[in-house]
């Protein structure tokens, strides 16, 4: 199938997905956060899937596939794509930056360019969702100058533009060493035309709410000590303004859903909104989020099921 027939299957699906579904006032979904965060160990990973499967979720969006301390090898990456692939719901991949970012050579050398794409050929290869629930997605590849931009996705529920961007935490993948930013630069020019094809859509729509799921927080500035000459440029400092630019000219509201990094907070996972544009940190673990058109705030966080008993493997 050529790229102009599954793009025009794609879309036939998610026609006939908008009208089952246009209607569909509530529903949930969940946030797998980043399960590697603490430990090599892929079973809280496979505890939060088993979960979100035993719930009663429109789609779950999983932050990264592994941890940073384990191998960035095939055999891995394969792993944990039959672990996402037995998953009940629809489940879309939004990356992490210890999907590829820190990656090495034998010689100790990068290997995070050729590790994204070997990912990319992986993990989002079609047009689908991973899991028994496939949710028809549209890609960014789609459009010829950015092919290669695969792992931005977006989808529609109800009235609400869902969509992944890649935003990897390690300050946007920013490089402060001179001549070596081509992949920073480059995702900048796709992620911002991204964002504009993003609201675009919503605006045409008349959607409620724009949610976009990544790894690092772009809605958080960087704050300097004053002549601190030493500081990194802050990598999402364009983004955070063109999702601002966005939402300034969109009726509706704008969740950004992204991992929580460093140190774990003892405090609850809460929606920060200022005006019209909600941050929501998700911790390691997952939570789930209920869409309720009735409600003023559109987003409530709920309760995630209870798990169910797991089998020993």
């Amino acid at each position: 199938m050529n790229a102009i027939l599954r793009l025009a299957f794609v879309l036939a699906l998610t026609a006939s997905a908008g009208s089952t579904l246009a209607e569909t006032a509530t529903f949930s979904f969940g946030v797998i956060g980043h399960a590697f965060r603490n430990s090599s160990d892929e079973t809280a990973l496979r505890n939060a899937i088993a979960e979100t499967d035993a719930d009663n979720l429109a789609f779950v969006v999983a932050n990264g596939i592994k941890a940073a301390s384990e191998p960035c090898t095939d055999k891995l990456y394969g792993q944990r794509k039959t672990l996402l692939g037995g998953a009940k719901n629809g489940l879309i991949v939004s990356l992490s930056a210890s999907d590829w970012v820190g990656c090495k050579t034998s010689a100790d050398r990068s290997a995070a360019l050729e590790r994204l794409s070997r990912i990319r050929d992986l993990f989002f290869s079609d047009e689908f969702s991973f899991g028994d629930s496939k949710i028809p997605l549209i890609r960014q590849s789609t459009s010829p100058k950015f092919r290669s931009y695969v792992e931005n996705a977006r989808w529609e529920i109800g009235n609400v533009v869902f969509a992944t961007i890649n935003l990897p935490a390690t300050n946007n993948h920013y490089l402060s060493e001179g001549g070596r930013n081509s992949e920073f630069e480059d995702r900048q020019i796709a992620n911002r035309e991204w964002l504009q094809r993003i609201f675009l859509n919503a605006s045409q729509k008349k959607s409620d709410a724009v949610v976009l799921f990544c790894d690092g927080d772009p809605m958080v500035a960087q704050h300097h000590r004053v002549f601190d000459f030493n500081v990194k440029r802050d990598g999402f400092a364009e983004i955070r303004q063109k999702i601002n630019a966005h939402a300034a000219q969109f009726d509706g509201k704008v969740l950004v859903i992204h991992a929580s990094h460093g140190s774990a907070s003892s405090n609850s996972p809460d929606i920060i909104w200022q005006h019209n544009v909600g941050d929501l940190e998700v911790p390691s673990g997952w939570l789930k989020i209920t869409f309720d058109q009735a409600n003023k705030k559109l987003f409530e966080l709920a309760k995630p099921a209870d798990p169910p008993p797991l089998s020993r493997r």
